[in-house]
Order: C-alpha cells, then structure tokens, then sequence
C-alpha cells in the first residue's frame, strides 16, 4: 500500500497490488477517511430511520439480518480524487492526497438493500411531494478538515436510494466488514463517488434537500479553476454523484524496466453509473499509433472492466497510452491539462505510463 496519510488514515494499493485480481483483496482495498476510524460495538450499535417516513425504525444488526433479504453486488468503489497526481503534475494542488491509479477497488457486497429499509418506513418515490427528496447518511467519525469539525455525512437523490442496487453492506468478499472499511454497516451506493458510500452509518435521513453536511455541500465540489477552494462556500461549484468514464494502465507500471519486444500491458476502465465500457484503445507511442485491447469478464454494470493488449516496444525509452469508451461513444478527455481544477477532482484524461525498454539479450 502507499500511505499518503496516516491519520486520518488514506492509502492506495500499488498498480502490481491492484492488478492482481478482478476482485481486490480486503488488505489491499483503497482506504479514504476523513478522521479517525471508529472502532464500533456491533452488538449496540442501532441504525436509525427518520425525516420524511411514514415510520421511524431503529435497528439493530440482527434486526437488518433477520427481518430482511440479503442481497449481494460486485460493484467498484471510487475516490473523487482518484488520479489526482496526474492534475498535480500540471499545476500543484495544496493540501490534498496524491492519490495514483489505486484510489479505486473492486468487492462483491453483502448486506440489505436500502430501497426495502425504506419501504419498511413507508417511504415511496413522492417522498415529501417532491422528485427532489434526498436521502442523508450520518457517520460518527467526526472530522477536523470540515469547518467547523464535525462528522461525516453525504447525501443521494431519493430516486437513487429507491434504486434496487444500493447496498447497506456488512459484508465484503465474503467476510465480515473491517473497522477500516466501515463496520459494522456501511453504504454502497454503486457507480456513484466513494464519498456518497458512507461507512460506519447510524442514521439515513429522508429529506427535502441535499444534506448540508460538509462533505456534501462544500468538499465534493467540482470548483473552476480560478476559484479558491478556501474561500469557497456551500453550493458553490457543481456536486460530485456519478462517476466519469475513466481508465488506467496498471503493467508495466510508470518508470519500469522492460525487455523491448511484445509486451502485455494491462489495466481498468471503468463508466460509472451503469454505463458500459465499451472500448479500451493502447498507444505504445505516445498517440502515433493506436491498438484495441481485449476487454476482460463483464461483471455487471457496476463494476471495472479489466483489458489487456500486447504491444511491440523497441529498445529505449516508451511512452504508452490508452483511452477508453463507453457505451454511449463517450471518450475519455486527452490532456490532464484541459481538467486542472483546484481541489482535483474528476482526473479522467487518457492515462500514461513511460517505460525503459532494453535490448533483448536473446
């Protein structure tokens, strides 16, 4: 794992790490937290059901397993700030994570849906006489980046939240959720940002707006670039939900050495918010040239598309790319340069690694 930050605690797996498997093991799993990482007592922790329901619920863990249908999703989880370091290299971006290639992961969930929590307090899709109503999700671990501190919170639409493939997980690869990774019951709201599958949740709240929580209403914000993220207040800027098409190279990672000659080169792609990734193109020459790569196993629309594709490197020093589609023929940006926003958000332009191809002693 790379450790940008030990407390609160944010750390990526390495491109070897990452692709190693379609699923991603629980100890390799990105890790994104906003302060320190609670350590709850499943046995009294209670989830409460409030706002704009026709029932108050308080549950237990027990309640959740026995008097509803479990249910399981692979779906990818991913930072807002994956590939940050791509924006920092165009222009430096104080006072957030570098995150790499890694801030992103694959699990098969376990847990209850949320659409049948709501249900049971009788919430419907005219919640508050609105199509406007909101869902919040409340978290202990209380922050000292928000202003003033307090603790974590974020918000979906209603619409998404009554969708059947939002998770109230308590499970991940078939075992039990880590302190780490939100135990004992976190959110997974699929093909939407990390920040919105809110981990150690205690409280969902059906409301009329957005949660005013600062991670809602101010942090996950795309601003432009001229703006000062310091200054900037709630609403401004546009709020961060569904996921933009993205992709990166894992093998060879950036800076390794290679034999010159074919050579695999493998990576992800991933469309957020039930978009297909249809498309994987490699370029070993920095753009000149372009080759199709084969996509791996479709999971479902929720989770990554691996893809591989052999390329001829000559000896000497390489540039490679790739860029991938989705189903709707929308293409990922070309030129990191084009993206530059001050809290660096949204870092999806073509990914590229340089690699040092030497002379093959055969």
């Amino acid at each position: 794992m790379l450790v940008h930050e030990a407390e609160p605690f944010n750390a990526e797996p390495t491109s070897a790490a990452l692709g190693t498997n379609f699923l991603t093991a629980t100890d390799t799993f990105y890790s994104r937290n906003h302060g320190p990482i609670p350590t709850l007592d499943p046995a009294a922790w209670r989830l409460d059901v409030d706002g704009l329901v026709g029932t108050h619920l308080w549950l237990s863990l027990k309640d959740l397993r026995e008097q509803f249908t479990e249910y399981s999703i692979t779906a990818t989880v991913q930072c807002a700030g994956n590939r940050r370091a791509a924006l920092i290299a165009v222009r430096e971006i104080p006072g957030e994570d570098p995150w790499r290639d890694g801030a992103t992961s694959t699990a098969t969930w376990a847990g209850v849906r949320l659409a049948d929590v709501l249900a049971r307090a009788g919430v419907t899709a005219t919640a508050g006489d609105a199509q406007g109503a909101h869902v919040a999700f409340d978290a202990p671990d209380v922050s000292q980046l928000a202003e003033p501190p307090q603790a974590y919170g974020g918000s979906i639409p209603l619409s998404k939240a009554l969708s059947g493939e939002v998770l109230l997980a308590w499970s991940m690869n078939g075992v039990p959720l880590t302190p780490v990774h939100g135990a004992p019951l976190r959110v997974i709201v699929p093909g939407w940002i990390g920040a919105r599958s809110v981990k150690w949740l205690n409280r969902i709240t059906v409301q009329h707006t957005p949660s005013e929580n600062y991670f809602q209403s101010v942090a996950y914000r795309l601003l432009p670039p001229e703006a000062d993220p310091d200054s900037a207040g709630p609403g401004d800027g546009l709020s961060l939900g569904p996921i933009a098409l993205n992709s990166a190279i894992l093998s060879p990672a950036n800076d390794a050495t290679v034999v010159a000659g074919l050579v695999q080169v493998r990576g992800y792609a991933f469309a957020g918010d039930a978009r297909a990734v249809a498309r994987v193109d490699v370029s070993p020459d920095e753009g000149n040239t372009w080759v199709q790569a084969d996509l791996g196993e479709d999971h479902g629309p929720w989770a990554w598309r691996m893809w591989s594709t052999e390329v001829n490197l000559p000896a000497g020093d390489c540039v490679l790319l790739a860029r991938a589609w989705d189903g709707t023929a929308a293409a990922q940006p070309s030129d990191a340069a084009h993206l530059w926003n001050p809290k660096g958000y949204v870092s999806n332009a073509w990914p590229r690694a340089t690699v040092h191809a030497t002379p093959s002693t055969m």
